[in-house]
């Protein structure tokens, strides 16, 4: 029995790390192991390309800034993910693939054509089995995200984060199938119970 990935999506301040826990939690009590991670990261080799793009003040070149994640993805993907679905463990990842075509491609102009390249080339043909968009209005979650430490990302203008918003959204309509969107602006409870509602019934649990 291979195992499930499922990925959260969505801004700064949506509830993405506090969401994947408490849905390990749930799946645990219905006897199912799961492991949650992030991206960029989830590995030592991933991690140390997080430090770049998350904590690092550079300004990279969009392009060079897509590779780097799919850079960070494909060990993420190798070295975590396959092997946990292959022993029959749940992967719940804060953040994937559509991070990348959001930040990167929406925000930042990146050619779809070329996140497709990078993506076949990192990853293949690895998809999550379900996608959940935590959305939230842009200014609610960077005022939620105001009191932590904020990241290279954190920093970017609303401007930005809006196309990103936008991006998410459009990416959302465009695969119902896998992408489904959670109001995240809401109170962590309500947005648990949604969650958990929606992987019961797209993956089949009581």
């Amino acid at each position: 029995m291979t195992g499930r990935l499922i990925t959260f999506e969505g801004g700064d301040g949506a509830g993405k790390s506090t969401q994947i826990a408490r849905l390990a939690g749930w799946l645990g009590e219905h006897g199912i192991q799961a492991v949650c991670t992030r991206e960029p990261g989830g590995t030592t080799e991933a991690e140390a390309i997080r430090e770049l793009l998350v904590s690092g003040e550079s300004d990279w070149d969009p392009l060079t800034e897509a590779m780097l994640h799919y850079a960070a993805r494909r060990e993420h993907a190798e070295k975590r993910i396959r092997p946990a679905l292959a022993a029959g463990t749940w992967v719940l990842s804060d953040r994937f693939f559509d991070s990348t075509v959001a930040y990167q491609c929406y925000g930042q102009g990146v050619a779809p054509d070329d996140e497709a390249i990078l993506r076949r080339l990192a990853i293949g043909a690895l998809r999550p089995d379900l996608t959940l968009l935590l959305d939230i209005p842009v200014e609610t979650g960077r005022d939620r995200a105001r009191e932590r430490r904020k990241s290279r990302y954190e920093e970017m203008s609303d401007e930005l984060h809006l196309r990103v918003r936008a991006g998410f959204l459009e990416i959302a309509r465009g695969e119902p199938e896998r992408v489904a969107v959670i109001d995240a602006g809401r109170d962590p409870d309500s947005v648990a119970a949604a969650v958990r509602a929606i992987v019961a019934e797209r993956l089949g649990l009581s």
